[in-house]
């Protein structure tokens, strides 16, 4: 038997943090290793020991093998846990961990190989009897829609949707150079794409099935929700997807935990392997709540050899998984300063007692969100003897959230939970692109977001009247002729007009109760609403920006000023950078003819490709950017102007 003593985590954020949990109960000291990007975050702090990987990007940190192995030999680790993503399913990295003596936690480097590419896993998997997918030797227009694939990773990186055979090359080309980018090997492959599905996977531990999850509710092939165990499965179906992951674990004499993956039919009740991840996934949470078992605790168990395969208890319980990504409306990854991050939860990366909140986060109030990795700040989990326990408190939870100083999909995960398909487990992988959500509320939802509004545009004035150092007994917003009222007015939110008059602020429909910089007690047609405002550091000059929140939801403010400087302007036809990354390809020359659509350059942020496309067809005027150039949020990376009649 060995004994790991201590142990370098060789991944970053909430993963790392995760296995810190685990092994600060067990006795085991801690290693991190940290890019430069990561050295401010809590994992780093958290750890006995910290080794900086000189760098930021990927291909110089968390990918360089030598360097991880070197720092586990410099700080006395006796073995590495490779955490998920990175090289976690790089099967020469574990030889190399298990070559320089120290104990790699996860499974045999054979079996990494047979299933890191999906090409030989289908193989495999159908000499095994699993059921897979084939694509047709010659594809034809009848055979599309087709599915390109990553053969060495996953997270929806190098995966592309094509419906049409004249846009295989084109997609080809840009899934390879994802591919490439993300996991260091660009070989794809082709595959048909089921428009109506379920991601169904199954959690094994060695040979053995610790239940099953969904995992459907996805946006560009990446989980936004997963829960345990998948709802709405006939016994027989379940018990079949378990059989099957059980031979394929078996396959390749699997040790440690593992996930096998599938697509289900649910119209057929038909599934199909999509792959098998030799690690931990991101959403094993889920599974720990309902199982009660530490899956993290196993792996290690399984890597010291100390660990006796029985069957788990039937799950206890449901359990859902959202993660909390710093995006906006159109899954853009964000990155800057994260101001706040209060989420309330009756515990951190651990089990629950009793019915209750968990939740796995990467990030602290003041940390800031780099560009060069996962957009994901944390992951928030409910647990409940039922399903619409679970939803409810997971709903409750992130309403009450304060996240404060980068735009998140907090709400969008409400709308989801609030949705009638998803509570009546209807959703397929598909859902999220093609059914646009309708507002959780539609009225009830639209005037408590015009609460804080309102809100957020008093506290501005008061906060103008305490600033003020002469006639401060004059109320804010005074005028002499009142039949024009002042306006306040923030980006994307309709203007707010309000009067300042000798008993306080007016504003119509709404009656003030109490008022600070800080504070405000609205009661609007009787229902009394408070919030609190936090204000974000800004330059001089720069426009005001206020967090503004109540128990229902939260407001970023973003004041738009009353005058702006004509050198500010953006030129028409400007193409700006939607977030800070490295521009990868470049298809235009200035001067060029192109038409509405046409690919202008491919930006690269946050480990996926971003297309900046012609928003109408014109002539390339000025082009201000070169391949392998680092651009910021808001810079201009090319003029189109647009073609006269």
């Amino acid at each position: 038997m060995t004994q790991i003593n201590r142990l370098l985590v060789a991944n970053r954020g909430e993963i790392a943090r995760r296995v810190f949990v685990t092994c600060r109960r067990l006795g085991i000291e801690t290693v991190a290793v940290h890019s430069d990007a990561d050295a401010g975050l809590p994992f780093v702090a958290e750890a006995d020991v910290a080794v900086r990987l000189a760098g930021n990007a990927p291909s110089e940190t968390y990918l360089r093998g030598d360097l991880i192995i070197e720092a586990a030999r410099r700080t006395g680790a006796d073995a590495i846990h490779p955490g998920y993503g990175f090289l976690s399913e790089n099967a020469e990295f574990a030889r190399a961990v298990e070559k320089a003596g120290l104990v790699w936690v996860g499974p045999a480097p054979e079996s990494i190989e047979a299933m890191g590419s999906k090409i030989e896993a289908k193989r495999l998997m159908k000499a095994a009897g699993v059921p897979i997918l084939e694509a047709p030797a010659e594809s034809t227009d009848s055979d599309f829609p087709m599915l390109i694939k990553a053969s060495a990773g996953g997270g929806g990186r190098g995966m592309r949707i094509v419906r049409r055979a004249e846009d295989l090359e084109a997609e080809l080309a840009t899934a390879r150079a994802e591919a490439t980018s993300a996991f260091g090997d660009g070989t794809v492959f082709v595959e048909p794409y089921v428009e109506r599905s379920r991601h169904i996977e199954v959690q094994v531990v060695g040979t053995v099935v610790y239940g099953d999850r969904d995992c459907s509710v996805q946006r560009r092939h990446q989980k936004v929700v997963e829960e345990a165990p998948a709802p709405g499965l006939r016994d027989e179906v379940r018990a079949a997807l378990h059989e099957a992951a059980h031979q394929a674990a078996a396959a390749v004499d699997y040790r440690g935990a593992g996930t096998v993956e599938f697509l289900y039919d649910p119209d057929t009740e038909r599934f199909f392997f999509l792959e098998m991840n030799t690690r931990l996934q991101v959403e094993h949470p889920v599974t720990e709540l309902v199982q009660h078992v530490d899956l993290v605790e196993l792996q290690l168990a399984a890597a010291e050899a100390d660990w006796t395969m029985g069957w788990p208890d039937a799950p206890d319980g449901h359990a859902i998984e959202v993660r909390l990504y710093a995006e906006d409306a159109s899954w853009t990854p964000q990155s800057g300063r994260l101001v706040t991050l209060d989420i309330p939860a009756d515990v951190e990366f651990g089990p629950l007692a009793r019915a209750g909140i968990r939740v796995d986060s990467g990030f602290q109030g003041g940390n800031e969100v780099s560009a060069h990795y996962d957009a994901m700040l944390a992951k928030v989990v409910s647990w409940a003897p039922t399903r619409s326990r679970a939803i409810r408190q997971l709903v409750t939870a992130l309403r009450r959230a304060r996240i404060h100083g980068v735009v998140t999909n907090r709400d969008h995960l409400v709308e989801i939970l609030t949705s009638g398909e998803f509570a009546a487990a209807e959703v397929t992988t598909s859902w999220l692109e093609s059914s646009p959500l309708a507002p959780e509320s539609s009225e009830d939802s639209g005037r408590r977001g015009r609460t804080e509004v309102v809100a957020g545009a008093l506290m501005m004035a008061a906060a103008d009247a305490a600033r003020r150092t002469v006639q401060a007994g004059v109320p804010a917003g005074w005028r002499n002729v009142t039949s024009q009222p002042q306006r306040t007015t923030f980006e994307g939110y309709e203007p707010v007009e309000w009067w300042g008059t000798r008993d306080g602020f007016v504003v119509d429909g709404t009656t003030v109760l109490d008022l600070s910089p800080t504070h405000a007690r609205l009661e609007v047609d009787g229902v009394a609403t408070y919030t609190r405002g936090h204000w974000s550091e800004t330059a001089p000059g720069a426009p005001r920006e206020l967090w503004v929140d109540s128990a229902a939801t939260s407001a970023c403010l973003r004041e738009v000023p009353r005058f702006t400087d004509p050198a500010d302007a953006i030129a028409s036809g400007s193409l700006v950078a939607p977030m800070p990354g490295t521009v990868v390809t470049v298809a235009v020359t200035e001067g060029d003819h192109i038409e509405a659509g046409a690919v202008v350059l491919v930006l690269e942020a946050m480990k996926m490709q971003h297309t900046i496309t012609a928003p109408a067809a014109g002539r390339v005027a000025h082009l201000n950017v070169q391949s392998g150039q680092q651009v910021a949020a808001g810079d201009v990376l090319a003029v189109v102007e647009g073609e006269e009649t």
